[in-house]
């Protein structure tokens, strides 16, 4: 395989990979406090939203970025009311989040620029290069020339395995997805910790739809998110519930979406709607054999009662 053939299915796959790492973090740690957010699509979407209005209208990405993810915690917080104030059922809460969040950034798009015959583009931020590290064959460029995002999500890859496994407040965290009467029972206010996990998805998701806006594409089209939402979820799953685990298989589910690129520069003799059905085929095939092979949060999806 030719060099520089390598090193752009590898930048793709970088690419690709951090919107699905950062949704998959904070999906992980709404897990780990007993909650499915199914509504990580659309919190992406409205993330990806917000931060391609604001930055539009101030120039300014990092405003942006804080919008972005505003817009996901307030999403967020909709679907904690529900779920922990009421208990109601946390997957068709979160789908009808995502029809709201799909349906509501559509009307307000049009509402705001019209139908506009060309996508409207916005500055995002620039690659930056890391001396020497950059420079190294293949690996350089796709790992080591990153917009400042891509890096802040490989950063929070150890960071949160800390937290949850070296922290009081991880252990309690933790004890809220497993058996969160016992946790309550060591003085951890459950609905307190759950919220707090919605909360932080929803920042991650929203950061994970302004890195598609601010980093990648520079630019929103209705529904962009793309099934990322539902991918994340499955990263989870394949990941093991592990913040390092969430690592590989956002790289690998990248590397899937990366070669929608690239199969005809490799030669491939396979269909290119064949190439694009891939991450999704790869998400049923992950969801089907890690069933058995990882255990979930005992609570997960658990309605709790204080």
């Amino acid at each position: 395989m030719d060099e520089a053939l390598l090193s752009g299915i590898l930048q793709t796959t970088v690419a690709m990979a951090v919107p699905l790492l950062l949704a998959a973090l904070g999906e992980l740690l709404v897990e780990r406090a007993g909650v499915v957010n199914i509504g990580l699509e659309g919190m992406i979407l409205v993330g990806a939203f917000a931060a391609m209005v604001t930055s539009y209208f101030t120039g300014q990405p990092w405003l942006g970025v804080l919008a972005g993810m505003a817009a996901g915690v307030g999403l967020s917080g909709l679907l904690a009311l529900p779920v922990i104030g009421f208990g109601a059922n946390q997957v068709v809460c979160g789908a009808a989040l995502n029809l709201l969040a799909l349906g509501a950034t559509g009307v307000a798009y049009r509402g705001i620029f019209g139908m506009t015959g060309s996508a409207l583009m916005v500055g995002g931020f620039p690659s930056l290069p890391l001396p020497l590290l950059s420079e190294v064959p293949v690996l350089g460029a796709a790992i080591f020339q990153q917009p400042l995002l891509g890096y802040v999500a490989f950063l929070l890859v150890p960071a949160v395995h800390y937290w949850l496994y070296r922290t009081v407040w991880g252990l309690a965290w933790r004890m809220t997805g497993e058996d969160p009467y016992a946790a309550a029972a060591q003085g951890v206010r459950v609905e307190v910790v759950r919220a707090a996990a919605l909360l932080a998805c929803g920042a991650l998701a929203g950061l994970a739809g302004a890195y598609l806006v601010l980093a990648y594409t520079k630019t929103f089209v209705e529904g962009m998110s793309a099934g990322r939402g539902f991918i994340a979820l499955a990263i989870v799953i394949f990941g093991g519930w592990s913040a390092w685990g969430v690592l590989g298989a956002a790289s690998l589910f990248g590397f899937a979406v990366a070669l929608q690129f690239h199969v005809q520069a490799l030669g491939l003799a396979v269909p290119y709607q064949a190439a694009l059905a891939l991450p999704y085929v790869l998400t049923l095939v992950v969801l089907a054999l890690s069933g058995a092979r990882w255990r979930a949060p005992l609570a997960l999806g658990k309605e709790y009662r204080g």
